[in-house]
């Protein structure tokens, strides 16, 4: 059986971690816009609608422990990921995109081969994966 306080203590890392996650992809989008001038697509600010809040609800859920937080946080991580996923199968399969005047079929930008959707996704299930093991309770 799991001790509660360590139970605790993990629950606390993995929502620390999940928003260092969510604070690093919000720093980096950031970035991208108003360092490198880079205008995000329609699919781009979609992301970023459900990606900046979990900065603040993982944030204060970590503060306070609060694993229970996987109800607020999945409504907004798992269609970030499916934003992003989708958007990272535009690039690669299409030319050109009719949604919005930037294309989100367009490569604005890689950082280690990834685009920006690919890195976008990789945030998404990170922060997923991190929350729904913080409020899984070991046995």
């Amino acid at each position: 059986m799991g001790d509660s306080r360590s139970d605790s203590d993990r629950a606390r890392f993995l929502l620390a971690a999940a928003t260092t996650v969510a604070t690093v992809a919000t720093a980096g989008s950031l970035y991208l816009s108003l360092g490198l001038g880079l205008t995000p697509c329609r699919l781009c600010w979609y992301q970023r609608i459900l990606m900046y809040p979990l900065v603040v609800v993982l944030g204060v859920a970590a503060v306070e422990n609060r694993p229970g937080v996987v109800r607020t946080a999945l409504p907004l991580a798992v269609p970030g990921a499916a934003i992003a996923a989708y958007h990272s199968w535009l690039q690669v399969s299409q030319t050109t995109c009719g949604i919005g005047a930037v294309s989100c079929a367009q490569i604005q930008y890689r950082v280690l081969g990834l685009t920006v959707p690919n890195l976008s996704l990789t945030a998404f299930l990170l922060v997923t994966g991190l929350v729904v093991a913080a409020s899984v309770k070991r046995s």
